[in-house]
């Protein structure tokens, strides 16, 4: 039987590579987004758009809309990087950071429980940049604070979701070729989505709360 795999952000970069690869291996894929790419309609999956996870009511419609399923794999995606440095602190970029890269995924995640049941997972995409102990090119305020308090939240959900059955998997993707990283990196999408849904079908009670990257590396906090 398929499972039920939610994705935010999928319109484009990882998150459409992940829909792309999940649906290709029989899951049944829900892509989550603001705006559907050509490429995303293109694979002909049941689209939830018009989605902004820093939106309560967006949230709270993507919950109605699922109400009644079961999700089994829920992998929160959306994410956006600003860069903020000593001579240009921009406080209104970095509240966007946190609004999107950490409440945004907590927020989808809190309202889609009632959809998960034992054995059902969750997939956080983090950063590297959140780790504190790796941090040693400094600046990138608003990212680094957002994903390390993204680190945060979601070893707080491990340990509270342990005795529903429920893993959490805190997942840096490696340095991808995306729009967000202006097209450098040294892996395509569809290599990161590939690694990544190895490590979420890793994923089970006795790894829960792990902080790793793509590759299977544990990272440091």
């Amino acid at each position: 039987m398929a499972n039920t795999v939610v994705i935010t952000g999928a319109n484009r970069g990882i998150g459409l590579e992940l829909a792309r690869q999940w649906q290709a291996r029989g899951e049944r894929v829900i892509p989550v987004c603001r705006e559907p790419s050509d490429e995303l309609r293109a694979l002909g999956a049941d689209i939830l758009d018009g989605i902004d996870v820093t939106h309560d009511a967006d949230v709270h419609r993507l919950a109605d809309e699922l109400a009644g399923e079961r999700v089994d794999l829920l992998y929160n995606n959306a994410g956006i990087l600003i860069d903020e440095n000593l001579a240009n602190m921009d406080w209104a970029t970095m509240r966007q950071q946190f609004e999107v890269n950490t409440l945004g995924p907590l927020k989808v995640t809190h309202a889609l429980l009632p959809s998960m049941g034992e054995g059902g997972k969750i997939g956080l995409m983090t950063s590297r940049m959140g780790s504190i102990a790796d941090n040693d090119s400094g600046g990138r305020y608003g990212y680094r604070m957002s994903k390390a308090a993204l680190n945060a939240a979601g070893k707080s959900l491990s340990v509270d979701l342990a005795p529903r059955g429920i893993a959490v998997a805190i997942l840096h993707p490696g340095f991808v070729t995306t729009e967000m990283t202006e097209g450098r990196g040294h892996i395509t999408p569809a290599e990161a989505a590939e690694r990544l849904i190895r490590r979420m079908d890793q994923l089970d009670l006795a790894n829960t709360g792990t902080f790793w990257h793509s590759d299977g590396s544990v990272l440091p906090w």
